[in-house]
């Protein structure tokens, strides 16, 4: 009996060991991916954080918003070195360039995924009127963020409508690649 169970108390270390990824493979892959100077990994000794920062959205759609420009950066972390499971949510924000603030009052977020509207829930919102900046905090869940790299990229975020650039969508695979364990 007592040799059963050690077989299968290593069948199962040796099945949850094979489940991750290791911080040297993830930095392989982005590297594949040819998307480091996009997504960056960063070890601080005790967790891992994943950061990746997309370029702005066209000119003509951040003009018919009423904004000088946007971009926007999403992030995850884990402890350790070695990814155990893909991130549950992750970290999303829209950085907007404004002289006078255009989403302190409606920060909604809508997706367009075919025929159907995937409602993103409200911001948390942040201004430096100083700085002529609002940011637009999100915690998107992986799989809404996988439907939203698969689809035109079209979003709503409060009134004005954005439709995410090709290299914007590849970003967003390029997460949830990153962000897998297998």
């Amino acid at each position: 009996m007592n040799k059963y169970l050690l077989i299968t108390v290593v069948l199962v270390s040796a099945i949850t060991v094979s489940a991750q990824r290791s911080n040297d493979a993830i930095q392989k892959q982005i590297k594949s991916l040819k998307a480091d100077k996009q997504i960056t990994l960063t070890f601080d000794g005790g967790s891992t954080k994943i950061m990746a920062i997309g370029d702005n959205f066209a000119d003509s759609e951040a003009k018919s918003a009423g904004i000088q420009a946007m971009n926007f950066g999403m992030a995850f972390n884990y402890a350790g070195k070695d990814l155990a499971a893909p991130p549950e949510t992750i970290n999303f924000t829209f950085w907007v360039m404004s002289k006078k603030p255009k989403f302190a009052e409606a920060h909604a977020w809508k997706a367009t995924i075919g025929t159907e509207t995937l409602d993103l829930g409200d911001a948390r919102y942040a201004a430096k009127s100083g700085e002529n900046m609002e940011y637009l905090n999100f915690k998107l869940k992986r799989e809404d963020l996988a439907k939203i790299a698969n689809s035109t990229g079209k979003i709503t975020l409060g009134t004005a409508n954005f439709t995410f650039t090709a290299s914007q969508l590849t970003l967003l695979k390029n997460i949830i690649a990153v962000s897998d364990i297998k």
